[in-house]
C-alpha cells in the first residue's frame, strides 16, 4: 500500500476530503445569481428581425449618462456588453433603418433581506422552545443593480420584448463584470423560444 493509498484510509483524511469536496465549489464561487424576468409581444415575429440600432432617445441611467450629453462608465459597458451578445445572436448594429431599436435602464437600489434563524433542529427560533423568543429574524442589508432591456419594433415603433435583470452587487454602479453578467443573464433569454409567431 503506497502512501496516498494509506492517507485516503485514514478517517482524519476522509473528513478533510469530504470538507474540501463540500467547501471547493462555494469557494470558488463569488458572484451571485441574476433574477432575469421577461415579456414580449405573441403575435411579433422575431426571427423576421435581423438589424437593430439604439434608441435615439436614450433614457439616463443610474451615473446621469446619456441625458448629459457624454457617456458614463457604465453606459459605456452596457452598450458594450449589448452589442456583443446581439452579435453573437446573429443581429447585425446599423446606423440607419434597422429592424429594431434597443434601450435600456440602469440603477442600484439598497435593498433588504429579512431571515428567521434557525436553531439546527428543523424550525426557526420563536416556533420551537418558549425560551428562544419569537421574531428573532436576521436582517442584511444589500445593493442590487437592476437592467431593463427594451427592444422596440422599429416598423411599428411598439415594444416587443423586454428583459429585466437583477443581482446583488458591491457598490453605487454596477462595474464591468456584473454589467456582462446581468446583460448576459437577461438577453439568453432572447428570442423568446415559445413564440408561436415564430414557427
Amino acid at each position: 500500500m503506497n502512501r496516498i493509498t494509506r492517507f485516503l484510509v485514514h478517517p482524519v483524511a476522509m473528513v478533510a476530503a469530504s470538507l474540501v469536496l463540500l467547501l471547493g465549489p462555494s469557494g470558488c464561487t463569488t458572484a451571485s445569481r441574476v433574477g432575469v424576468t421577461n415579456d414580449f409581444d405573441h403575435a411579433v415575429n422575431f426571427r423576421a428581425f435581423k438589424t437593430w440600432s439604439w434608441y435615439p432617445q436614450q433614457p439616463k441611467d443610474a451615473e446621469g449618462g446619456p441625458a448629459k450629453g457624454y457617456e458614463s462608465f457604465l453606459d459605456k459597458r452596457m452598450r458594450a456588453s449589448v452589442a456583443s451578445e446581439m452579435t453573437q445572436k446573429g443581429l447585425t448594429e446599423v446606423t440607419t433603418a434597422p429592424d429594431i431599436y434597443v434601450a435600456y435602464s440602469a440603477r442600484v437600489e439598497d435593498k433588504q433581506q429579512v431571515s428567521p434563524y434557525y436553531n439546527g433542529l428543523g424550525y426557526p427560533y420563536g416556533y420551537g422552545y418558549g425560551y428562544y423568543g419569537r421574531g428573532m429574524q436576521s436582517v442584511s442589508q444589500y445593493k442590487a443593480g437592476t437592467v431593463v432591456i427594451d427592444i422596440i419594433d422599429a416598423r411599428r415603433k411598439e415594444l416587443a420584448w423586454r428583459g429585466t435583470g437583477q443581482a446583488q452587487v458591491n457598490q453605487n454602479t454596477i462595474d464591468e463584470a456584473e454589467t456582462h453578467r446581468i446583460v448576459n443573464g437577461i438577453l439568453s433569454t432572447y428570442p423568446p423560444q415559445d413564440n408561436n409567431a415564430r414557427r
